[in-house]
């Protein structure tokens, strides 16, 4: 096998090699704004360089490990955050022009925990407007690395390009109803939504508060979950945070696979979902249940009447979050969450009641699925997405919403489950495909000793764009 260039080694590859002064944080980091240089102006996954403070801080992360004041397995690191995490002094635009000129005073918590483990933030991702699923014309769409005419996924598309495609070790991406999902699976990397509050929203702008998730997206299952151990836990400035010391997510943690219990329901895998995508699925279950798993037959409800009450809720609180700029600026919208937003203006309060009882007993449920396993293996996305072009991108209105594509992920925003994507092979065409696997709360842990295995046992997570 040839030797993994050094732009998509994982960072559980190169942190001993920068612990133990084999690899410069300096040289590692300008490295990574040539890649950026030679590759974005086609992927277009940037918004903002940071050019100035990053080489700043990998000159720090150098003098602290020459030192011998090693902070982990992400000191000296180059990573991204989508654009919808606060950066002191840094343009945070949500892909919105309305908030072109926003420049915050302060770092999110996420992005103040990711420079204390000593990354080295390298800029700002970009993704659709405001996280739902269309683009601001003033702001660019970025393109699927593995081939153009792929989707680049969505909202956290950003993310998910500069991260397959080297140009980042690891991004941040953000989930209300599938963002850092769709994204993962399109660009055939890992993506983590944790539990709900388990990470700490404070310096995010919102799409929806009840139902928003910020987590990791990578190249393995170990760099995700060495992200999360940085983001993760308590914050006084976040009331909705979990308590508690968090939880050991590093995969030497689990023990494999054996004796997990997953369950597995062939018509919720199957039903209207791609051919390739389904039976790269049940390959995943039995290459599981061959390591040792139990595979758990179990029924999920039929979703299509719950899932339109994700709109009402998520409008609702989306109109709510944007009212200091819409409708006072609503032409500097793009016209897909502009009339998302129009949308949610109409919602009533019997309206959200309805939506909230409806999301309530799609959880119950939900709850009544995981009796007795441990996971839950499905998609992260149904179809094997065509990119739109640019004009379709930025001249749709949410009227082609469609709920019943976020079925395999909705139920879980819903309920605030962990979720972990990641690769499941490719296509024909050459396109990724990807699993998905739930636990009940607070169990990202078993989702990343599940899917560590999982990732071992194949070589789907070794294959990378050829750029």
């Amino acid at each position: 096998m040839p030797e993994t260039p050094m732009h998509y080694q994982t960072i559980a590859e190169i942190a001993p090699m920068l612990k133990a002064k084999k690899l410069s944080p300096v040289e590692l980091t300008q490295s990574q704004f040539k890649r950026v240089r030679d590759l974005d102006g086609k992927l277009k996954a940037f918004a903002i360089l940071m050019e100035e403070s990053a080489m700043a801080d990998a000159k720090s992360a150098e003098k602290e490990i020459v030192a011998g004041r090693y902070r982990g397995p992400l000191h000296g690191v180059p990573v991204g955050v989508k654009d919808l995490c606060y950066t002191k002094g840094v343009r945070t635009m949500g892909g919105t022009a309305a908030l072109k000129d926003f420049i915050p005073q302060s770092d999110a918590t996420v992005v103040t925990r990711l420079r204390e483990a000593g990354a080295v933030i390298i800029g700002k991702l970009l993704l659709t407007e405001g996280a739902m699923a269309s683009y601001n014309p003033a702001l660019p769409c970025p393109f699927n690395p593995w081939d153009p005419k792929f989707s680049a996924g969505g909202s956290s598309s950003g993310s998910g390009v500069a991260t397959a495609s080297g140009m980042c070790f690891a991004s941040l991406g953000t989930d209300t109803g599938g963002s850092i999902r769709f994204p993962s699976a399109c660009n055939g990397i890992v993506g983590i939504k944790p539990t709900w509050g388990r990470v700490s929203r404070r310096g995010i702008l919102d799409l929806a508060q009840s139902l928003d998730h910020v987590g990791p997206m990578t190249r393995s299952v170990a760099d995700a979950a060495a992200v999360l151990q940085a983001i993760a836990g308590d914050d006084p400035q976040d009331p909705t945070t979990l308590t508690g010391p968090v939880p050991d997510f590093s995969p030497a943690a689990g023990q494999g696979v054996r004796g997990l219990k997953i369950g597995f329901d062939e018509q919720y895998v199957s039903d209207d979902v791609h051919p390739e995508t389904a039976r790269a699925v049940s390959g995943a279950v039995s290459a599981m249940e061959a390591l040792g798993a139990q595979v758990v037959k179990v029924q999920v409800p039929d979703m299509r009447p719950y899932l339109g009450a994700w709109q009402t809720i998520c409008t609702s609180e989306a109109f709510t979050a944007h009212s200091a700029h819409y409708p006072v600026d609503s032409v500097a919208y793009g016209p897909w969450f502009r009339s998302w937003l129009e949308h949610g203006s109409k919602v009533t309060g019997a309206q959200y009641a309805a939506a909230t009882h409806a999301r309530l007993q799609l959880n119950g449920l939900m709850r009544r699925v995981f009796d007795g396993i441990d996971v839950l293996a499905c998609p992260s996305m149904g179809s094997i997405e065509q990119r739109k072009t640019d004009e379709q991108l930025y001249k749709a209105t949410c009227d082609d919403w469609v709920p019943f594509r976020g079925r395999f992920t909705i139920p879980y925003n819903f309920s605030g489950q962990p979720t972990i994507s990641l690769p499941a092979g490719f296509g024909t065409g050459g396109a990724p495909l990807s699993l998905q696997l739930i636990a009940k709360h607070g169990q990202e842990a078993t989702l990343v000793r599940a899917g560590h295995s999982f990732e071992q046992a194949t070589q789907h997570h070794t294959r990378h764009p050829g750029l």
